[in-house]
């Protein structure tokens, strides 16, 4: 019988522009988007890769259906406290796997090298601290944690195994990611200025108001479990569905989008620090439906010495764009396209306050300056910009594949609980400023956040 494509929101985006890439104009520069692990050749059993996941929701399931479809990764167990998630697992893996609500049956499982995380936030710091306390290698979702607290925990107990842990804001693999940084690194911006991040969706999809399952109940779904450490309240199958829209399961906007653009920027910059200051507002502006986190999130921090302004809407669609300014040009990150714009950070002509001089004073300005600027005949400068297209830059395979290569290697990902934990505090400390209606900074003595 046949098997029918479930296409994601993701692939269905990388159809499109693929569709769309044939009328590129002649200057576009095409990256190469097929890594090394396209090769179909057969990988030996004792190299294969086998992994658990905990979490088979919507972005669980799309992990599950790219990690199977690597050569040398094969799916062992799936653990969803859904049990109609097992029914999806099993369609996904396109074989009866072994399915469970107890996430530690998967970390007794000696024959599990991997686990991959998809679970809400507010329970990523207890799945990753036992399956690295068990042995496992852990791919975790972001926001690596749900609280600063959590992640210092993370961090910790990474630093105590010796397991792979990887994060999964999946820019930091794309290609463009790699591009955008060869050209910073090779200084084709000059001194770095200013970050300017947008992302913007229109659509109730857009703003997490999924639609439950229709036969989601109290007799399919373990929901106490499910609550974990957030305040016990009755069952509700808009917060099982929904979870993102309210502060005691996830991080909101800034968990869920803002921790992409800081992520991807810092992969570009080289950098992976948490911020010196942030300084957020925004509010519930339209999706008035209950939840207690912002659809509008603003936010103005300052790393590596410089401004990095990041917006986020869910009530407007925007382009998906970082833009990175220096004094010599900038460098622009979109989804499917990377363009270099040059600037030459010099005067063309002589200056316009010449014109606040007298007749006698700007007339040998204006002679001397084109006698010492200007160019000769046929010598003038022609700057050159660059445009580059690839992959989706959330490309979801190569990452997974860097994982699983790492898993086989033991060698360090760039992703690790660090990089996770920093890029979370400020999604954290964005928040913190949201609703103290303050600027905030981290302080390294107590480890917490302060006005």
């Amino acid at each position: 019988m046949m098997k029918k494509h479930r296409f994601s929101r993701r692939e269905f985006l990388q159809t499109t522009a693929g569709a769309a890439g044939a009328t590129l104009a002649a200057n576009a520069i095409l990256l190469n988007s097929e890594p090394l692990f396209a090769s179909s050749a057969p990988v030996a059993a004792s190299d294969r890769v086998r992994f658990g996941i905990v979490g088979v929701g919507m972005e669980g399931s799309n992990l599950l259906t790219t990690a199977i479809q690597l050569p040398g990764v094969e799916c062992a167990a799936a653990c969803d406290l859904y049990d109609g998630r097992h029914e999806l697992a099993r369609e996904l893996a396109g074989k009866p796997i072994p399915t469970t609500r107890r996430y530690k049956e998967l970390l007794d499982n000696k024959e599990i090298d991997a686990i991959i995380v998809a679970v809400p936030d507010h329970w990523h710091k207890q799945v990753v601290v036992d399956a690295v306390a068990a042995g496992k290698d852990v791919y975790c979702e972001k926001p690596f944690s749900h609280t600063p607290a959590d992640g210092l925990a993370l961090v910790a107990a990474a630093k105590k195994s010796d397991r792979i842990v990887m994060v999964g804001a999946q820019r930091t693999s794309s290609v463009l990611c790699a591009k955008a940084k060869e050209l910073y690194d090779r200084g084709a911006i000059g001194a770095l200025s200013l970050v300017e991040a947008t992302l913007g969706r229109n659509d109730p999809t857009g703003a997490w108001e999924y639609p439950p399952p229709a036969d989601l109940s109290p007799e399919n779904l373990d929901w106490d479990t499910w609550l974990g450490t957030a305040p016990k309240k009755p069952f509700d199958p808009l917060a099982f569905a929904r979870w993102r829209c309210w502060k005691e399961y996830g991080t909101g906007v800034a968990g869920d989008l803002l921790v992409h653009l800081i992520s991807g920027m810092q992969a570009v910059l080289g950098i992976n620090e948490i911020p010196k200051r942030v300084s957020a507002f925004g509010g519930i502006y339209r999706w008035k439906d209950g939840r207690n986190m912002p659809d509008v999130h603003a936010v103005l921090f300052e790393y590596a010495n410089v401004p990095v302004y990041m917006r986020l809407s869910l009530d407007t669609e925007s382009a998906e764009v970082t833009r990175f300014m220096g004094s010599k040009g900038i460098i622009e990150l979109t989804e499917f396209g990377l363009s270099y714009s040059p600037q030459p950070g010099v005067d063309l002509s002589p200056s316009y306050y010449s014109g606040s001089f007298p007749a006698r004073l700007r007339t040998p300005y204006l002679a001397q300056w084109h006698q010492e600027h200007d160019p000769k005949p046929g010598q003038e400068p022609a700057p050159e910009s660059l445009i580059f297209k690839g992959n989706d830059y959330d490309d979801l395979r190569p990452h997974l594949w860097n994982f699983f290569e790492a898993v086989r290697s033991r060698k360090p990902v760039l992703q690790d609980a660090v990089f996770g934990h920093n890029a979370a505090l400020g999604c954290h400390m964005a928040n913190e400023s949201y609703f103290r209606k303050k600027p905030v900074y981290w302080d390294s003595t107590s480890q917490s956040i302060k006005s």
